[in-house]
């Protein structure tokens, strides 16, 4: 992992960068305690979906209250706006920047050419963008993760849970970010139990076209794979997601969540009991490292991957009917384990 000095980013936001910003979308502002060294810290800029997404977003949301009640300093959530291009993606990072934030980090693969554009501009400011691993600077961190680890260990639960040999997958975009998931979960039920029929889809081809941003589309994929006798669903798909599991929920059958444990969301309680278990990826903690690592002074930058070795990738256990099924407990140790070890090769496509 290469590492920079950290040099103090100042500067008061103007009222000209403030409408700046809010033309690029929209800006929550938080302050803590007037103890920090520099006055603002973290800022983050949502993916599609924003904040509230019960997933991908709201778990880099959480990482960003850690820093903002741990540090004591202001932090900056903005949302994203409709057909916006990578220009103004770029506009939003470099507002945010001009306004002293730091780190900055640019949530999903979408900002990639936004964080090199401002991570040029501004080389005394640490950036950080999660789901990519393509921007190569001194002042970027990349933030990505083994989902395809994750993902297996859904499909290891899956395949025990199934009772008609049919299970489903849903992807949000047809991309190589969610062909990961896709490949893990089909290995991991496959490996299971190999009579096991797996019926895979992508909601759209572009992000832009609402793959990770329409409950109606993943409701209604989730119904089509229901119909054809599924009756358990994995869903990688953003906020398109909660319309998987509301569909699981109405059918009476098992949905598997993503990114955030999705049993314990709020505005997903009224379906928990059919949400079986989460393949998380831990968001939170790697956007709360980036900022600890720049208020210690030591931005992280280059790659920064978590796994399931790391811990940064997991199965949720808040369902107790999860939980409390030892056989299938049993499998999932027993998988996550050779994976560890090197045992099993979990394909990312």
């Amino acid at each position: 992992m290469r590492r920079i000095s950290r040099i103090t980013v100042a500067g008061a936001a103007t009222a000209s960068l403030a409408l700046a910003l809010s033309a690029c979308g929209g800006t929550s502002t938080s302050s803590g305690s007037s103890e920090s060294k520099d006055g603002k810290g973290l800022a983050i800029a949502y993916d599609v979906g924003g904040k509230g997404d019960q997933s991908f977003n709201d778990a880099a949301y959480a990482g960003l209250e850690k820093a903002k009640t741990e540090f004591g300093y202001e932090t900056a959530d903005v949302e994203p706006t409709d057909g916006e291009t990578d220009a103004d993606k770029e506009q939003r990072l470099v507002s945010l920047a001009k306004q002293g934030y730091n780190p900055i980090v640019g949530v999903g693969y979408a900002y990639a050419s936004a964080v090199k554009g401002a991570a040029e501009k501004f080389p005394d400011t640490t950036f950080g963008i999660v789901d990519d691993a393509t921007v190569e600077a001194e002042n970027v961190a990349d933030l990505v993760f083994s989902e395809e680890q994750a993902s297996y260990l859904a499909g290891v639960a899956a395949a025990k849970s199934t009772k008609t040999d049919v299970v489903g997958f849903v992807g949000g975009v047809d991309i190589p970010l969610i062909h990961k998931f896709r490949a893990g979960f089909e290995q991991g039920v496959k490996d299971t139990d190999p009579k096991v029929k797996v019926i895979s889809q992508f909601l759209t081809q572009t992000a832009e076209e609402g793959g990770f941003s329409s409950p109606d589309k993943g409701k209604s994929a989730a119904e089509g794979q229901i119909e054809k006798k599924a009756d358990v669903v994995y869903a990688a798909a953003g906020l398109s997601g909660q319309g998987v599991i509301e569909a699981a929920a109405a059918n009476k059958v098992w949905a598997i969540g993503v990114d955030s444990d999705q049993y314990k969301q709020e505005a997903l309680a009224k379906y928990k009991d059919s949400i079986l278990t989460s393949a998380m990826k831990d968001v939170a903690k790697a956007v709360y490292n980036l900022a600890k690592s720049v208020e210690d002074g030591k931005p992280a930058t280059g790659i920064v991957k978590g796994d399931l070795k790391t811990g940064e990738v997991s199965l949720s256990n808040s369902n107790p009917k999860f939980a409390d099924d030892a056989e299938l407990q049993k499998a999932i140790e027993t998988a996550k384990e050779k994976i560890i070890s090197g045992g099993i090769k979990v394909k990312s496509s």
